[in-house]
């Protein structure tokens, strides 16, 4: 749709302004249009919800739908992770533009049409660029892959998703992110 050349945050915050209703993500140069099914705006309810609900108890920062990071400096990445996590520890939420930092926690849920090549470098560009966690949500197969700076996890249905030192105290069982599959077609 906007392959003609690089963008940059700038050219890209332009062309937004005239896509309102489109969801739009500047990936190393490339605007790429976020087209999100109900399955995956269902994965990304039940996390947050579990998320939000944990901090409500723990309140250690914020859990954020589809909230902008976009780092001084990088001009070709303008980053929306499908949910996100920041630690008070990085200020009061940013009201205008995106934030100058990347969250501490980014989670993508697999689109269709979207690889696991892209979702696997939208993980390492998150850890490249300071973030503590990333969580790889595959609705398809079940599975969530969990990375960190040191450590990467495969989880299936049966296993549970831990928050490590970003979530301390947080987890939630894989199966349970998922809706029920007989209301997902």
């Amino acid at each position: 749709m906007f392959q003609d050349h690089p963008y940059t945050v700038s050219e890209y915050e332009a062309i937004a302004t005239q896509y309102p209703d489109k969801r739009l993500e500047l990936i190393d140069g490339e605007i790429v249009e976020k087209v999100p099914t109900q399955l995956h705006a269902a994965i990304v309810s039940l996390l947050n919800f579990f998320i939000v609900s944990f901090l409500r108890e723990k309140a250690i920062g914020h859990a954020l739908i589809e909230a902008r990071y976009s780092l001084p400096g990088d001009d070709e990445n303008d980053r929306i992770p499908d949910l996100s996590f920041i630690s008070h520890e990085k200020g009061p939420l940013v009201k205008t533009g995106a934030a100058p930092y990347m969250p501490d926690l980014a989670i993508e849920v697999q689109s269709p049409g979207q690889s696991d090549r892209l979702m696997a470098e939208k993980a390492a560009y998150y850890l490249a660029h300071r973030s503590h966690m990333v969580w790889l949500v595959y609705p398809d197969r079940r599975l969530v892959e969990i990375l960190t700076p040191e450590d990467r996890q495969l989880l299936t249905d049966n296993a549970t998703i831990d928050g490590g030192d970003i979530l301390p105290g947080f987890s939630v069982a894989v199966k349970d992110i998922f809706p029920d599959e007989d209301s997902a077609s």
